[in-house]
Parts: structure tokens; sequence; C-alpha cells
């Protein structure tokens, strides 16, 4: 491995922490601060809003300012996001700060650091290692959420060792949101400038053929997150609270097992795909994960919901270093940050809508409405993405 790659790794695990400890404590907290779960929908899509507009920078302007300048930028703006969590302004000000700090409170590490190294570390290994170094690194980030999943319990340990009140108790935890964010910037420090292209390809230089392409798969994940935005990691989490009154407690090492499953799964996902292909993996792993979510809400017990939950995490995620590994590959390297800037983009753009309306179905309508219709939505996604591009392969999969 490289020193780079060693950077971008440890730099991906901590800000990846951040992210897993937010998707446990954002709706508690808010919840315990008198948010209802309109409000708080509305205030993750303020944060997937804010991701877009950064992603929008990385896919046209990342390359000409600077890579490691541009993701040292992303994540001093993710610490202002933290330091707007602690302390609570009214809730006009806090969604203007969970905008600009890019707060990902999906339970999924999707910002624009972790599209920018998605188009960078295909470059610092063979086509052949590409999808199984995308597998590693992705592996990396879920143990980091899984992590920051773990940490997510510690408000109750807080309350009950020191007697501190409910909401200075969220307050203590999210101080490592800030020490993680803190730590991924160090590491970012000490990028070389290896990481850095020089002859960037922009728009109107990008092959016709390519750009149909990057278009039509942009306007598939797009429908993929759109889908996705009904299953954030903060709503799933306030469903089994108000469903079996988990707590974080349960929820932190439950969310916890989750993304430690996906870290295995990434592995097994590079296998899997060296035998079908890409394009089948992603397809025939994601489906029978939304046949899961769409289950979730009719199982009786808190056991069955939890044992329910991780079945899906490990099936939910084949599709992320696959996908990342198609995108890359079939495109030239100078083109790489466009492609994934443009495809994360749209998926970014899409998740903004889901949560809001989720919330205020599941205030209005019925706890469960997102899953089903989130789920159903995905199997929709994953039958249109093989029948269009089902015999587009990347090179080395040709040359196989």
């Amino acid at each position: 491995m490289t020193s780079d790659q060693r950077w971008l790794f440890g730099a991906a695990f901590f800000r990846a922490g951040a992210v897993g400890l937010i998707s446990v404590l954002f709706s508690l907290y808010l919840a315990a601060g008198g948010l209802h779960a309109g409000q708080i929908g509305g205030l993750i899509a303020a944060g997937v809003v804010g991701t877009a507009v950064a992603t929008f920078g990385v896919a046209f302007w990342a390359d000409r300012v600077g890579r490691k300048r541009f993701l040292i930028g992303l994540v001093f703006f993710q610490m202002i996001g933290g330091v707007g969590l602690i302390g609570f302004p009214s809730t006009f000000l806090l969604y203007g700060l969970v905008f600009l700090g890019m707060v990902n409170a999906m339970g999924r590490e999707r910002g624009a650091a972790f599209t920018l190294e998605q188009a960078i570390l295909p470059e610092t290994t063979t086509a052949q290692n590409r999808t199984g170094l995308l597998a590693w690194y992705n592996m990396t980030v879920d143990l980091g959420l899984g992590v920051g999943a773990l940490l997510g319990g510690l408000p109750a340990l807080i309350r009950a060792r020191w007697g501190v009140g409910e909401l200075d108790s969220y307050r203590w935890a999210l101080g490592l949101y800030l020490l993680f964010s803190l730590l991924s910037l160090f590491m970012y420090l000490f990028l070389s400038h290896r990481v850095e292209i020089h002859d960037p390809a922009p728009w109107h230089r990008v092959p016709p053929a390519t750009r149909k392409t990057l278009t039509r798969l942009s306007l598939l994940f797009g429908f993929d997150s759109f889908s996705g935005g009904f299953l954030p990691a903060a709503l799933i989490a306030y469903w089994f609270f108000r469903r079996f009154g988990a707590d974080e407690k349960i929820l932190g090492p439950l969310f916890a097992a989750g993304y430690f499953v996906n870290a295995t799964s990434y592995l097994v996902a590079a296998w899997l795909a060296r035998r079908i292909g890409l394009i089948r993996t992603m397809v025939f792993t994601h489906i029978p994960a939304s046949l899961c979510v769409i289950a979730l809400p009719f199982v009786p017990s808190l056991g069955w919901a939890m044992g329910l939950y991780i079945l899906r995490e490990f099936l939910a995620e084949m599709d992320v270093p696959t996908r990342q590994s198609y995108v890359t590959g079939i495109v030239a390297p100078s083109e790489r940050s466009l492609a994934s800037g443009v495809t994360n983009l749209s998926r970014t753009a899409a998740w903004t809508v889901g949560p809001g309306i989720a919330g205020w179905i599941m205030r209005f309508l019925n706890l469960g409405a997102p899953l089903w219709i989130g789920g159903g939505l995905k199997i929709l996604y994953d039958l249109m993405l093989y029948r269009d591009f089902r015999h587009l392969k990347t090179p080395e999969e040709q040359a196989g």
C-alpha cells in the first residue's frame, strides 16, 4: 500500500466515524430538544443539500483548485456543522449550519470527500486490482462507521455515570464528531502531489458516447438515491425507537453491527464481481436487501427486526465498490473526478428529497410506510440498471 493510500484510508476511517456517530444520535438528540419527525427529516435533507453542493464542486472544480486543498476545506466545513449541532441554536439557524457543515445523518458515508477519494484511488493501482482496492477502502469506511455507531451509545453511559442531563449528554458525545473530523483533516495534510491531476477533462471534452453513458447512469443512480432517501439511518433509528422503544443503548450496537457486516460484504462483492461481473453483482445482491426492508415493518418483535436489519445490511452495500469500480473503469483517468462527481452529485441531490417526505409520512400516515416505498423503488431501480447496462463492460471485464 502506498503512503497516499494509507493517508486516504485513515482520513476516511475517522470521517466515517463522525458519520456513524451522528447517524445514531442525530434524531434522538433533536427529538430530545423538542423537534418532531417532520423537522428532523427536514434537517437531514438540509445536510444532504449541503453535501450535494459540495459534490458539485468536486465534479467541476476540485481538480483545478487542487484535490488535497479541496479535501481539507471539506472537512473544515464539516467541523462547522458539528459546532452548530452542539450549540443547538434556533431551528432556522440550525438548518443553515447543518447545510453549511454537510451534516450527514443518512448513515452512509457518501459525501463530497468520499466522492473525491473515489476518483483518486483508482489512479494508485492497476485496472485488475481496482475493484479490490475500492472494496478494502469501503471496508475501512464501514469499520469507521461501526466504531462511530458504537460510540453513539455514550450519552446513556454519561447520564448513568455522571448524572448529566439528557441534552448535555448528547452534546458531550457530539464532541467526538469534532475530534474525528479534526483527525481526518490532519491526515489529509500528508497527501503528496501524486494525488493531483494536471490535465482534468471538462465536460465538453468528454466524448459524446461517454457523456451519454454518464448521463444515463446519473439518472439511474439518482433514482436509487431518491429511493434510499426514504431509508436514512436517522429515521430508521427513529422507527426502532417508536416501534419497539429502542434507545441509543440498543441502536448504537445494532448500527455498529450493521456497519461491520457491511465491511465484510465488500470483500465478498469483489470476489463475486470477478466471477459474474460488476453489474450483476450490483443487481443480484441489491434486490434481496430491498425485500428485507419491505418486510421489516411486519416482524413481530425487536429481536426479529434486528436480525432482518443485519441481513439487509450484509446485502445492501455490495453494490458500492462495484459501482465505484464500474464508473471509474469505463472512463479515462482524466475523466474520473468528473465521472465520480457527476454520478455522485445525482445521488446526493436525489437524496435530499426523500428524508423530508419520509419524516412527514411517518408522522401523519404510517410509521412503516417509508420502508415499503423506499424498498419498492429500489427494486425498480435494479431492474432498470440491469436492463440498460448488463452488456456494457469495463475494459478488464471485456479482456477477461
